[in-house]
């Protein structure tokens, strides 16, 4: 039986909760104090209609001091006018050049406003672990660390031997399954074996790196058991649902799959849109760095060297955070030979 446990950790600039299925990350939630609050799945409120685009079967509608957000049109809804109003939820947050999407509750009335705020971090964890309150704490953070290692990760190795590696395009999620040294009596199991393994873990895999949409299996070997496979697929991805769809194996050796997307890919957070390190998220930890080390030496005197970029970003978030935590007893220093994903902290 699976196992799933939630940690929550609360840094300087940042609110992170982590979500394990049998000891591996499975979800990553960051919060940080700059997120607009409006822009988050779960937010309810009267919106403005703004434009209706009936090409595209779709409304441009705005909750007050809110973004755009795209509210699909269905046939069973009142017909929208522009300037009139309407009751969303939202549905899945904005992404790199995506809007955010709501669904339609009721026919709007009154003035535009938040009628709910999105569930909080701590929510959202409660919701996936039922059982207990979140781990806190140095444990929270290690959990952390290693649920931001996985994420940024593009291969991942299957138990019993072999691996996949799991990289998007902007228009879907590929997944290659590779059988490496992965042992059995015949090809035929070893390959079977595998792909079922390798549908487990790239589920727990999308669902902490927060990836939805398309999703194409290209799975090892050949004549596969079409029933087994998309059975074990539907196992695997039931968390996801409702909205989960998959399709026949095709007689390339792939699977292809529809996975919903309800939250936006947390490689936003963690890499600049050209994928390089992100310095804000460099910048936090350099702050937990510092804590950490300010924890170890209560009276040593701290120094932190970085990338200009992410003294910068240090400087404006979370400067202030630090000190009210260890004092004024630590300096960062920008060092431009330094690349942007290394720091350095050391006490004297």
């Amino acid at each position: 039986m699976s196992e799933r446990r939630a940690y929550l950790y609360k840094g300087v600039g940042e609110t992170v909760g982590v979500v394990t299925l049998d000891g591996r990350p499975e979800r990553l939630f960051v919060a940080w104090p700059s997120d607009d609050p409006l822009d988050a799945e779960g937010v309810r409120g009267v919106a403005r209609v703004r434009k209706i685009e009936k090409a595209f079967a779709s409304a441009f509608v705005q909750l007050p001091g809110g973004q755009d957000v795209i509210l699909p049109l269905r046939p069973d809804m009142p017909a929208l006018v522009e300037g009139g109003v309407v009751e969303i939820e939202i549905k899945t947050a904005s992404r790199a050049g995506k809007a955010a999407v709501a669904r339609f509750v009721a026919e709007g009335q009154g003035e535009p406003r938040v009628l709910a705020s999105a569930p909080t971090l701590e929510e959202r964890l409660r919701h996936h672990v039922k059982a207990g309150s979140p781990t806190t704490g140095e444990k929270a953070l290690a959990a952390v660390e290693e649920a931001e290692a996985d994420a940024l990760a593009t291969i991942f190795a299957l138990p019993g031997g072999g691996d996949i590696a799991v990289e998007t395009t902007r228009a879907l999620t590929a997944i290659d399954v590779d059988l490496g040294a992965r042992e059995a009596s015949d090809s035929k199991r070893a390959a079977r074996q595998a792909n079922m393994a390798a549908l487990s873990v790239a589920a727990r895999v999308l669902r902490l790196k927060g990836l939805g949409g398309i999703v194409v299996f290209d799975l090892v070997g050949r004549g596969h058991d079409g029933q087994a496979l998309t059975t074990a697929a539907r196992n695997a991805f039931s968390p996801d649902n409702p909205g989960v769809g998959i399709g026949a194996i095709s007689k390339f050796g792939t699977l292809e799959m529809i996975v919903p997307r309800r939250a936006p890919p947390v490689l936003d957070r963690l890499l600049t849109e050209r994928g390089a390190p992100n310095p804000r998220h460099v910048a936090r930890r350099l702050a937990r760095a510092l804590e950490r080390e300010g924890r170890a030496d209560p009276g040593g005197r701290l120094t932190a060297c970085c990338a200009p970029a992410v003294a910068e970003a240090f400087a404006a978030e979370l400067d202030a955070g630090v000190a009210e935590r260890l004092g004024r007893r630590f300096v960062v220093e920008s060092r431009s030979d330094l690349p942007v994903d290394h720091i350095e902290v050391s006490a004297t």
